[in-house]
């Protein structure tokens, strides 16, 4: 799927996505024309999706994390979806198979926070919290080989 030169591309981007097209084009051996085609192609294909920013919620007062299962009661899994859509701090959430229906991620800033967050949701589904101490994978990408 990717070339030799497209996994360079790539690995130079994850590490500053904020490179220039003139200094990644000189890292990678080609002209800007040819690199500038090639990120077209990567994002047409969808292997690129998009460039942002890696904020540390730390630095906005967000200094506790936690992992939530949620199993929703019967009949509700629609309305806790929606939920847990429109709650800011569950800033990560997969659908997963299993006993539990969601497992999400959530940032705040005290304990109280917590509290209210999942306070929203316990009318409509049992929860399962654990807080984390530290993460000594931080979100990673798969090998590119």
């Amino acid at each position: 799927m990717l070339d030799e030169l497209d996994r360079t591309i790539l690995e130079i981007l994850i590490d500053d996505a904020r490179i220039s097209l003139k200094e990644l084009s000189q890292k990678v051996g080609l002209s800007s024309p040819s690199v500038s085609e090639r990120l077209r192609r990567l994002e047409e294909k969808k292997v690129i999706r998009s460039f942002t920013v890696d904020i540390d919620p730390v630095a906005l007062g967000y200094s506790l994390t936690a992992i939530v299962r949620v199993r929703p009661l019967p009949g509700m899994l629609h309305i806790v979806e929606r939920l847990i859509k429109e709650t800011p701090e569950i800033t990560e959430c997969d659908k997963v198979t299993g006993d539990d229906c969601f497992i999400g991620k959530l940032q705040f800033r005290t304990m109280e926070q917590l509290d209210t967050i999942l306070d929203r949701l316990a009318e409509k589904a049992e929860t399962n919290t654990s807080i984390v101490k530290s993460s000594p994978v931080k979100r990673r990408l798969p090998p590119l080989s």
